[in-house]
């Protein structure tokens, strides 16, 4: 078999069934790490050296002259992805050619240290998919529209044509007190799109000291991307708490709270949200933070419809930064079966500038996981400029905290003042002289100088509500609101978590 110069080892038969008996079988056996080239030389491949490694498009997966619509290139080892995953092409007969590896693939420069690496073992670490073969522009060219690339992770161009959001196959105990395992994908199989509107198949191998997985996914290029994932589980050992349809994202400010000299643009984010759609059918929406600590919230459910993690501010102005942060992807969840009680948890990580994925979020089953245990999971991935199913209500645009008390007047040390905006929905057709009112809850702590009001912009359906609260403390606060009329509730429901004058970069706010 020949494929534009790459070369294949012997057919084998392949089925999804077969992997998913292979990933039983593995997990009988004790953890064996997958093979790694020279481990010095490897971690001496850094980011400039990374970035001259370049993989020829004369040998791409279903390039110009094959079947499938989607190309597919390899990516190379390097310090911050030292593992080697197996590549499998797999025909319309069902029978898989494990890809071989070959230097000559990648476009190596003479002085670049991956040069001293051999010929043997692979140093494949993942792969791209390209832009389709007869679209509008050269995929040469273009970036790529899906990403696998370290551990079990992935992400997809999204609506806006940017990539910010990662996912991740499984999660074991994420921002825990013990340190996080992170298994990989060790092989992959993939079945070309026969057309630009068909699904790209691939199926994954997954692997780790507590577990095992065969994964399918069913991957369409739309105006973003969606990603149908079914997976089976196999746990060699227990797990503490479980990551599923686990997204990770970085927020480091917003105009929620405004540092003073530490950066010049005014926010820096990828993502500013999570939304909820609980089981009850409540549209919840709680505004991201970068915390003094790690921390951890769950929002307990049953039969949640769904959650994701949303860049919601799309105004160039709010960012003035050139790497498009206003473009970044919004990622949704949406379970393609039920997955009964649990919480979505969201972790939320201290940084100090946006080189790190400082959010988590992700679906913890309320049943423990223990050694010898199964489990199946099903979602689907939606990657577009907004959530795929928004709720018919006003949404939280802008979350903003101030000194509280009266204008003129001295302000209290313990009191903060907060502004939350609401656009959209019923707040478009309120009738005449109707004012929505605020309904406020919070964990601790007591309100004052409530008040709804409309947004001073003149834009129909832009509405306030603002509030003081008084709190003693450190701990963190939780506060909750939404907006309602004698006759319906017209927003979404705020949440926050408010931690009471422990930003030191909020010297002005203290």
């Amino acid at each position: 078999m020949s494929n534009q110069g790459l070369r294949f080892g012997p057919a084998k038969p392949f089925s999804y069934d077969w992997l998913k008996i292979h990933a039983g079988e593995l997990a009988q056996s004790p953890y064996v790490p997958p093979p790694q080239p020279d481990s010095a030389i490897v971690a001496a491949i850094n980011y400039d050296a990374y970035g001259q490694l370049k993989y020829k498009p004369e040998f791409a997966l279903y390039g110009d002259g094959q079947p499938g619509v989607f190309p597919i290139t390899f990516m190379f080892v390097g310090h911050y992805f030292p593992k080697t995953v197996r590549m499998y092409s797999v025909e319309k007969d069902m029978n898989a050619r494990e890809i071989l590896y070959d230097p000559q693939y990648f476009d190596i420069p003479a002085h670049n240290v991956a040069k001293r690496l051999p010929a043997r073992p692979s140093c494949i670490a993942g792969f791209w998919v390209r832009e389709a073969k007869n679209g509008p522009s050269d995929w040469r060219q273009e970036e790529p529209w899906l990403t696998f690339l370290g551990a079990s992770y992935f992400r997809a161009k999204g609506e806006l044509g940017q990539v910010g959001v990662s996912a991740r196959g499984i999660a074991l105990t994420p921002g825990g007190s013990t340190p996080e395992e992170f298994p990989d994908f060790i092989a992959y199989w993939f079945l070309p799109a026969e057309t630009p509107s068909s699904p790209l198949e691939c199926y994954a191998l997954l692997d780790g000291p507590s577990v095992t997985g065969a994964y399918r996914f069913l991957m369409r290029r739309t105006k973003g991307a969606v990603m149908d994932i079914e997976a089976t589980l196999f746990f060699r050992k227990p797990v503490e708490r479980l990551g599923l349809g686990l997204l990770t994202s970085m927020y480091w400010y917003s105009e929620t709270m405004k540092l003073t000299a530490s950066d010049w643009r005014p926010e820096v984010h990828d993502s500013d949200g999570l939304v909820m759609w609980n089981g009850a059918g409540e549209r919840l929406w709680r505004p991201l933070n970068n915390p003094p600590r790690i921390v951890i919230s769950g929002f307990q459910d049953n039969h949640a419809r769904g959650f994701g993690l949303l860049q919601r501010d799309r105004n160039f102005d709010h960012y003035l930064d050139g790497v498009a942060y206003e473009k970044r992807p919004s990622v949704w969840v949406e379970p393609l079966r039920d997955w009964g009680s649990g919480a979505i948890h969201l972790v939320e990580i201290p940084t100090g500038d946006e080189i790190n994925d400082n959010i988590v979020a992700y679906w913890c089953p309320a049943e423990p996981v223990r050694g010898g245990d199964k489990l199946e999971i099903g979602y689907r991935l939606h990657w577009l400029a907004d959530q795929p199913h928004p709720p018919e209500l006003g949404r939280c645009i802008a979350t903003r905290l101030g000194r509280g008390g009266q204008r003129g007047q001295p302000h209290p040390p313990n009191v903060r003042k907060f502004v939350v905006e609401f656009l959209g929905g019923p707040l478009l057709n309120l009738p005449a002289g109707i004012r929505p009112e605020a309904v406020l809850w919070t964990s601790r702590g007591k309100f004052s100088y409530i008040a709804t009001a409309p947004f001073p912009d003149g834009v129909p359906g832009h509405w306030l509500a603002e509030f003081d609260l008084v709190v003693d403390g450190k701990d963190p606060v939780e506060l909750r609101l939404y907006l309602k009329t004698p006759q319906q509730i017209v927003t979404e429901t705020w949440l926050y978590q408010y931690h009471p004058f422990s930003n030191a970069p909020m010297n002005s706010l203290a």
